[in-house]
């Protein structure tokens, strides 16, 4: 009797030893599959990207023009050069040119040869000098006119005009575009989620993509379109506008 008193006193302990580790078990597990659920429900994400586009008007324009003279004699052809660009740029200052907006862009003195009478090397036959200015400005309404002062001094070079958005405007432009694609994120964000029976717990990632505006472009103008006399109309110069777009792409973190 002594003996079986004994034993049954070493397994009660022991039941309880086992019964103690299966709840410490049980207990453990059902916390590592709650935070396994947290895990899961943290890592629902919605990628969405927002834009915002307007249409503005450029504020800057660009012009290049120049001369271009041509004689058997390079000291000959730089002189007539020289003399005529003297007269366009005196011109233009008159005009309101300022010479900080005015710089030269090009200049090149040319030996030209006629390979009729030479074929190997060609003979030398005269020189051409070409300078071109450039003027950069923001009185984009007054190009027209400049254009046309311009060749009546002695201009026969109108390379081009390029009108643009200054980086002061175009600052302020991004910022409110990057207000509205941010907006406009939000907002798909809020339908992709609501139809996913889901809601949107915050924001992971803000990645910012540089504005781009669409320019006009380079416009080039033939030389004899553009030479006029006292009755000839002022030169079309049109500005247009220009497209500038701002887009956003954000990760947002999705609760239920």
């Amino acid at each position: 009797m002594t003996r079986h008193t004994s034993t049954g006193m070493v397994v009660i302990p022991l039941l309880i030893a086992i019964t103690t580790c299966l709840l410490i078990y049980a207990s453990n597990t059902n916390d590592h599959n709650l935070h396994a659920q947290t895990t899961a429900l943290d890592n629902k994400t919605l990628f969405i990207t927002g834009s915002a586009t307007t249409q503005t008007k450029p504020d800057k324009v660009t012009v290049s023009l120049g001369v271009e003279t041509t004689n058997a004699k390079a000291k000959t052809a730089l002189a007539s050069n020289s003399q005529l660009m003297n007269k366009i740029i005196n011109a233009l200052n008159i005009a309101g040119v300022s010479e900080n907006e005015t710089s030269t862009s090009s200049f090149t003195i040319t030996p030209n040869r006629d390979y009729t009478i030479d074929r190997d090397q060609g003979k030398l036959v005269g020189f051409t000098v070409s300078n071109s200015i450039q003027i950069d400005s923001y009185n984009v309404n007054d190009s027209s006119d400049w254009i046309d002062i311009a060749v009546s001094s002695g201009a026969n070079n109108v390379n081009n005009i390029y009108f643009s958005v200054s980086d002061k405007k175009l600052e302020a432009i991004k910022n409110e575009l990057l207000k509205e694609a941010i907006s406009n994120a939000r907002e798909k964000a809020g339908i992709a989620a609501s139809a996913l029976g889901l809601k949107i717990a915050g924001i992971k990632t803000v990645n910012i993509d540089q504005a781009t505006p669409i320019f006009a472009g380079l416009t080039s103008y033939g030389v004899e379109s553009l030479k006029s006399d006292a009755a000839s109309p002022s030169t079309p110069i049109i500005t247009g506008e220009q497209q500038v777009s701002m887009s956003v792409s954000i990760i947002f973190l999705l609760g239920e």
